[in-house]
């Protein structure tokens, strides 16, 4: 498991989530995930710097930082994609502004 791995999940709300746990605590149980929501889904709600959209494999998609989240890792499956290159600044920044307001 790596840090911005993107997840079908079975059995959870969100049908994609993204990993933003390090990859340093790969042994534990449990990651630490941000819900992507397809833009097509028409989430109303976006902040450009807290739920930024991102360009996933050509689809658009909502991060989601407000509703991050605990999943066990027996509920992740196999890795998407990664997408740590494209997103690794962009997801930072909504975390960061969600945790720290800048």
């Amino acid at each position: 498991m790596a840090r911005f791995d993107v997840y079908r999940p079975t059995g959870r709300p969100a049908s994609w989530l993204v990993d933003v746990q390090s990859s340093l605590l790969g042994e534990l149980e449990s990651r630490v995930g941000i819900p992507l929501v397809p833009v097509e889904d028409g989430r109303q709600e976006t902040i450009d710097r807290l739920m930024p959209v991102l360009d996933i494999e050509g689809r658009d998609f909502v991060l989601v930082t407000t509703d991050i989240a605990m999943v066990p890792t027996r509920l992740l499956g196999t890795p998407v994609t990664n997408i740590e290159a494209e997103h690794r600044d962009t997801i930072t920044a909504a975390m960061d502004f969600l945790f720290q307001g800048y």
